[in-house]
C-alpha cells in the first residue's frame, strides 16, 4: 500500500534560532512522544479522560494533596480564569507595574475578566509588603475598587526570582489583610532551577493559592494550567473555565503534555538549560564594552542597553525584541533549544556591529 499522499512542507530552517522568547521554540522530542502516545482511539472528551485524571496525581507530588489542575490553552486564558476565580465583581489584583498581566495580555484582565489592576512600580519587577501596602487599602470605600488579590509573577517579568522567603512573606502579608496570592509561573520551572528547590517550596509550601503553571515555554507545544492550592477559598473553576473559552473539549492532548514535563525531570531539564545558556549570554555581553545588562539574570532572560543603532542591524542577523526602544533597551531570551554555539555565535555578532559603532 501507498502511504499516503501529504502537500505539508517545511517553511523554515530548523537550524535557525533567535533570543526574541521562548515561544519561539519549538516542543520538545519527549513531549511530542507523549502526544503520539496519547492519540488514536477514543477518550471522554472536556477532561474526563485517563491523562487528565493521572495529569492530578502528577500535580500533587509537585504541589501536596490538596492540589488539582485545570487545563487550558494559553497563559493569558490561565490568568484571566484563575483571577476570576478569587475576585468579586467590585475586586482588584494588585500586582507589579511591570507584570504580564498588565503589560502584555492586550487588557484581558480588565476587558474579559473584568478586574481592576492596581499596579505598583518596582525596580526589579518584585513586589514585597511595603510596596503592595501601597494599593492595599479602602476595603470599605465604595468609591474604589476592593484589593482582593495580589498576584506575583515567578520568574517575574523582568527575570528577576522570588525567594521562598520572600513570596512566604507576601502571602503571609496578604493573608493578613484577607487577600488571595496567585502566582503567574510562565517560567515557574525557570524559577525552581535557579533556586535549586522543588516547585513546592515557594507555592503551596509558601501559602501561594493558585497559580498559573506554564508548559509551553517549558517545552510544550500548547497548553498550560491553572492549579488549585487553597480549593476552599477558589471558587467555580470549572464554570470560569467553559465561560472564559479556555475549556479544551480534547483536553487529553494538553494534560499529557504537562504530564511528559512534570512527571519525571523534563520540567526541570529543559528550565536549566535555558538558564545556563542565559548565563553564558550574559558572561559573554559583559566583554562587549558599552553594553549594560540592567537587571540580575536569575532565570533564562537577559535584558540589556546598548545604542540603537546597533540593536536594528543585530535585529537583521538575530530575532529579538526591544523592551523599551526610546532607552535601548532589549530582552534576550534563551529556550531549552538554545545552543553554546547559538550563544557564542550572537556574542561574536554583538562585538562585531559594537566594533562598527
Amino acid at each position: 500500500m501507498n502511504p499516503p499522499r501529504t502537500d505539508a512542507r517545511r517553511h523554515h530552517d530548523p537550524d535557525v534560532r533567535g533570543f526574541a522568547s521562548d515561544n519561539y521554540a519549538g516542543a520538545h522530542p519527549e513531549v511530542l512522544a507523549a502526544l503520539a502516545l496519547a492519540n488514536g482511539g477514543h477518550q471522554v472528551a472536556y477532561g474526563e479522560d485517563a491523562y487528565t485524571e493521572n495529569l492530578q496525581q502528577v500535580v500533587r507530588s509537585h504541589f501536596g494533596p490538596t492540589a488539582e489542575a485545570f487545563p487550558v490553552f494559553n497563559g493569558t486564558g490561565a490568568n484571566v480564569v484563575a483571577l476570576q476565580a478569587v475576585t468579586d465583581r467590585w475586586g482588584a489584583v494588585i500586582c507589579a507595574e511591570s507584570a504580564h498581566i498588565n503589560v502584555d495580555e492586550g487588557g484581558a484582565p480588565e476587558r474579559v475578566g473584568g478586574i481592576k489592576l492596581l499596579t505598583v512600580p518596582t525596580p526589579d519587577g518584585k513586589l514585597t509588603p511595603e510596596l503592595i501596602d501601597r494599593q492595599a487599602y479602602g476595603w470599605d470605600d465604595e468609591h474604589r475598587a476592593m484589593p482582593q488579590v495580589v498576584s506575583i509573577a515567578q520568574a517575574t517579568e523582568l527575570g528577576t526570582v522570588y525567594t521562598p522567603d520572600e513570596i512566604r512573606a507576601i502571602c503571609e502579608h496578604a493573608h493578613a489583610h484577607g487577600m488571595k496570592v496567585h502566582v503567574d509561573g510562565s517560567r515557574l520551572a525557570n524559577a525552581a532551577a535557579t533556586l535549586n528547590v522543588p516547585l513546592r517550596a515557594f507555592t503551596n509550601a509558601a501559602g501561594v493559592d493558585l497559580l498559573s503553571l506554564g508548559g509551553t515555554k517549558n517545552g510544550a507545544l500548547f497548553g498550560e494550567a491553572v492549579v488549585v492550592l487553597d480549593p476552599d477559598g477558589v471558587r467555580h473553576m470549572k464554570h470560569l473555565r467553559k465561560l472564559s473559552m479556555q475549556l479544551a473539549s480534547k483536553m487529553r492532548f494538553v494534560s499529557v503534555q504537562l504530564e511528559a514535563l512534570l512527571a519525571r525531570d523534563l520540567w526541570l531539564r529543559n528550565a536549566r538549560h535555558a538558564n545556563e545558556m542565559a548565563q553564558r549570554l550574559a558572561e559573554g555581553v559583559r566583554a562587549v564594552h558599552g553594553v549594560e545588562i540592567l537587571h540580575p539574570v536569575q532565570a533564562n532572560a537577559v535584558f540589556a542597553r546598548l545604542p540603537h543603532e546597533v540593536s536594528e542591524r543585530l535585529q537583521k542577523r538575530f530575532r529579538f525584541y526591544f523592551w523599551d526602544e526610546t532607552a535601548g533597551d532589549v530582552r534576550w531570551m534563551c529556550a531549552f533549544d538554545t545552543t553554546e554555539d547559538d550563544v557564542d555565535t550572537f556574542v561574536a555578532a554583538l562585538k562585531e556591529e559594537m566594533a562598527r559603532q
